[in-house]
């Protein structure tokens, strides 16, 4: 079975493709790139798929990733479906220490999403934000008060949280 079959499946649910997928990909990293070239030809629901499959393997492996991941998911912030924002949010938020030079442009991005209509997409943003700002890195000087900016006019308590509690974390 290739990621289009099991994507295409009606008998699998959701979670389970994405476990499946998320899992290919952990035990064959060969195959990342590989699901990455299927996304960017899916239509949004099974490149939302496959996106949050880099999550979910991102976060228990971080180091699974590669530059390819990053450049992808930086581009993905800006499609219009709010799964794939947010999916591709968290997958920074996961993979950013590994390539902190190379975040500018998933900063932009992440940015604009912050002010997004949606709830998920804005809290997505904020974790990515938050953990690229505990990086500590040149970032900070634009990060800083950008965040501080945000906090004042973030309606969610739960999302100014995070930002408060990212901006504790490079006092210390």
């Amino acid at each position: 079975m290739d990621f289009k079959e099991l994507l295409n499946d009606k008998n699998i649910k959701a979670k389970e493709k994405t476990k499946t997928l998320s899992k290919w990909i952990i035990e064959n990293q060969d195959k990342i790139n590989l699901l990455i070239d299927f996304a960017k030809q899916s239509k949004d629901a099974q490149k939302a798929g496959c996106i949050e499959a880099m999550e979910y393997a991102s976060k228990q492996n971080p180091e699974i990733s590669n530059a390819e991941w990053l450049e992808f998911t930086t581009n993905t912030l800006t499609e219009k479906p709010p799964r794939i924002k947010w999916e591709s949010a968290r997958v920074i938020g996961n993979i950013a220490k590994l390539f902190p030079q190379n975040l500018e442009k998933a900063i932009n991005n992440l940015l604009i999403n912050s002010e997004h209509e949606g709830t998920v997409v804005r809290w997505s943003s904020a974790y990515a934000l938050g953990e690229i700002l505990k990086l500590k890195t040149q970032h900070n000087n634009i990060l800083i008060p950008a965040i501080e900016s945000i906090c004042e006019r973030e309606e969610k308590n739960s999302i100014r949280k995070i930002y408060q509690l990212a901006l504790k974390k490079t006092k210390n």
